[in-house]
């Protein structure tokens, strides 16, 4: 039998080892922490386009790795994972997590295209309101506060005071004002209320939407100012994934057996 010169076995030894040793990135207490998910966790943070593929990055999320195994084996340890709410939370988690897959893959499959898009941005457009408004507003929760400080401002007071001083909103550090905007920014009773106005009135009573009472005063208006496609471009994309969500829940609802 020929014997391999040792210093050559010992090379082959090492070269067929490598790939084993390269696939872990630590161990922990025996037990071994793949590299591939480090691999993922690099992934992950790059699809957020927040972050570049260093070696620190990699540090930072092997680190991480680490000290989730050594966490979750004493938690094993002491048996948190056979406790009943722990294993409630782990099957909603669980849930969650395979529901979203099922979504992600609907929608991959039944994408939103173009054509869908162009025909919802035409629906959009066609009922555009004709003006935008520059309203301001003070929101307080009751009517009879509402009451008394309409009373206040019929009576003399400054509007931009009584917002400052009352309303809840974050527009009350300003007065009241909302800026220039389409009625379709906001809530329906809010809308209708505004549209209904003249140029430079008050409200003549507290309009009640659900997040409180409103007293309203229209400073000015203009010829509306559609916003071009592509720049509602993702948030009618999002809309209608979220419909053809909707619809297939639904769908699936109506397959059921529900007792």
């Amino acid at each position: 039998m020929k014997l391999m010169p040792a210093r050559l076995l010992l090379s082959l030894c090492v070269l067929s080892a490598a790939p084993a040793f390269a696939q872990v990135a630590a161990t922990v207490n025996g037990k071994q922490i793949p590299s591939s998910k480090v691999e993922q966790g690099v992934k992950q943070l790059l699809a957020q386009g927040k972050y570049s593929d260093t070696p620190q990055l990699r540090d930072v999320i092997k680190r991480d790795l680490i000290t989730r195994e050594v966490m979750i084996q004493e938690a094993d340890r002491q048996g948190y994972g056979t406790r009943t709410e722990v294993k409630s939370a782990l099957d909603n988690a669980r849930q969650s997590v395979v529901i979203n897959a099922l979504l992600a893959a609907h929608l991959k499959s039944h994408p939103v295209e173009e054509s869908d898009l162009r025909a919802e941005y035409a629906k959009v457009k066609a009922g555009w309101p004709e003006k935008d408004y520059r309203a301001r507003h003070i929101l307080v929760e009751s009517e009879d506060e509402a009451k008394s400080i309409l009373a206040k401002i019929k009576a003399g007071s400054k509007f931009e005071d009584m917002a400052k001083q009352y309303s809840k909103d974050a527009s009350a550090a300003n007065g009241g004002d909302l800026d220039w905007a389409s009625p379709n920014r906001y809530v329906p009773e809010f809308s209708r209320a505004l549209m209904a106005m003249q140029k430079g009135a008050l409200s003549d009573a507290p309009i009640k939407s659900r997040f409180g009472y409103h007293i309203v005063r229209l400073d000015d208006t203009r010829a509306a100012k559609i916003p071009a496609y592509e720049d509602v471009r993702q948030e009618l994309g999002e809309g209608l994934q979220q419909r053809k969500l909707q619809a297939y829940k639904e769908e699936l609802m109506k397959k059921a057996k529900i007792q």
